[in-house]
């Protein structure tokens, strides 16, 4: 074995097989739901979770399923299909994909198992609003829809009471949809994991603010999964304490995601799911390694506001002041927070034209880094799923040139 394939081998991740595991193990209770007597539940990825959990129902989210679909490359054929079908290429790819393979089973799963109910909370997007109408006559099944005000600047007391009421009217919904009474015992149970789970995935982190950084954001998209699907579990909270003990091995030892790190960055918004392979060998090649996002750290991000003995109370806060459902202001400061914490260099944004809330503030975002810390930024432009959207030369033309500044800039402060 060579110096260089050995390298490799140390770096690839124990916990990984173990989460692709759980997560066969999910889709395959998920799909066998009818046979089981189950419940399924499609719910949007910011959405509140925990009372599904709580109530045994399953729940399934159609934005990880376009991950999913995007990494699987299947992408562009499903969105041309849903082209045909005479939805616009400018809309969510995500919703596009989802909304055709729920005609073709298509995608690497065959499709979704198909719901017994719909839960499309806003705090997003508005897409998911129309998106998840679209579904709910589809199938023919219920939906409720979970509306969270956009928070500018701060949360009142008057969106604090509106946001609490619907939650009990979201227990109401589950109750009558399923038919099962709502166990307030089992719902603190579950809080208290989801809590838990959420500070051990900042934790998780975290870890990357060590100089070399254990893993990238392209390994936190990968690991990010449990987080979003199936937070409020006991198997979510085993397995990324395990994770982080494995990641801390990692710090011990001084194994470093990208040989020789040079350069820290950060990303911005989803990531590009059909090109993550290849972005990832474009920045290790540059000795650039990409210690953290804004992306995955949002499901940690409501943390200040949980409180595992008030759950639902605080639930209502934690999924109104997510990082979608903010404004720019508060954007900004959430990003030169972590430009300061992970020790960041460089700034790499993924304009999304699949997400407008994501991306619409990003050209004022980028200015503000660049005046308050001085550091360069790239942005890169496409859809999250579309392939069809991408272009290779394009963005690897703008990442040599922005590592040719960034280079340059760190040369300059003596870096």
């Amino acid at each position: 074995m060579t110096e260089s394939a050995a390298g490799r081998d140390k770096r690839k991740f124990a916990s990984a097989k173990k989460m692709r595991d759980i997560m066969t193990s999910y889709y395959i209770e998920a799909k066998s739901a009818k046979e089981t007597g189950k419940k399924v539940a499609w719910i949007t990825s910011g959405g509140p979770v925990e009372p599904l959990i709580a109530m045994d129902i399953i729940p399934v989210y159609p934005e990880n399923h376009g991950a999913m679909i995007g990494a699987s490359k299947m992408g562009g054929n499903l969105c041309e299909k849903a082209g045909e079908m005479g939805y616009s290429d400018d809309l969510c790819s995500y919703a596009r994909a989802d909304i055709a393979c729920s005609l073709v089973n298509g995608g690497p799963i065959g499709g979704l198992p198909a719901p017994d109910m719909l839960i499309c909370c806003n705090n997003i997007c508005g897409t998911v609003l129309k998106w998840y109408e679209i579904q709910a006559r589809y199938y023919k099944v219920p939906l409720f829809i979970f509306d969270t005000p956009f928070c500018h600047t701060g949360y009142g007391d008057e969106v604090k009471r509106y946001v609490r009421r619907q939650i009990d009217e979201y227990i109401a919904f589950l109750e009558e949809s399923s038919g099962k009474k709502f166990d307030h015992d089992r719902m603190m149970e579950v809080g208290k994991y989801s809590v838990e789970a959420q500070v051990l995935w900042q934790s998780v982190l975290d870890t990357a603010m060590t100089k070399p950084s254990p893993m990238t954001c392209f390994d936190a998209f990968f690991f990010l999964a449990l987080i979003v699907t199936l937070r409020g579990m006991e198997v979510t909270v085993d397995f990324y304490r395990g994770l982080l003990e494995e990641m801390r091995e990692r710090v011990k030892e001084g194994i470093g995601a990208v040989p020789r790190e040079r350069y820290r960055l950060l990303w911005d918004n989803l990531p590009i799911w059909y090109r993550i392979k290849w972005l990832s060998d474009i920045f290790t090649a540059h000795e650039a390694c990409l210690v953290a996002d804004t992306y995955t750290s949002a499901w940690c991000g409501q943390l200040k506001y949980m409180d595992e003995g008030r759950f639902l109370d605080s639930m209502a806060e934690g999924y109104t002041r997510v990082y979608l459902n903010i404004g720019v202001d508060e954007m900004i400061k959430s990003v030169l927070e972590m430009v300061d914490k992970y020790g960041v260099d460089g700034f790499v944004m993924h304009s999304n034209r699949s997400c407008k809330p994501y991306s619409l503030g990003q050209y004022d975002i980028r200015r503000a880094v660049q005046e308050k810390r001085g550091i360069p930024s790239v942005i890169i432009e496409s859809h999250m799923v579309d392939d069809r959207s991408f272009s290779e030369s394009q963005a690897e033309t703008r990442i040599d040139a922005f590592m040719e500044i960034l280079r340059e800039s760190k040369g300059k402060r003596g870096a």
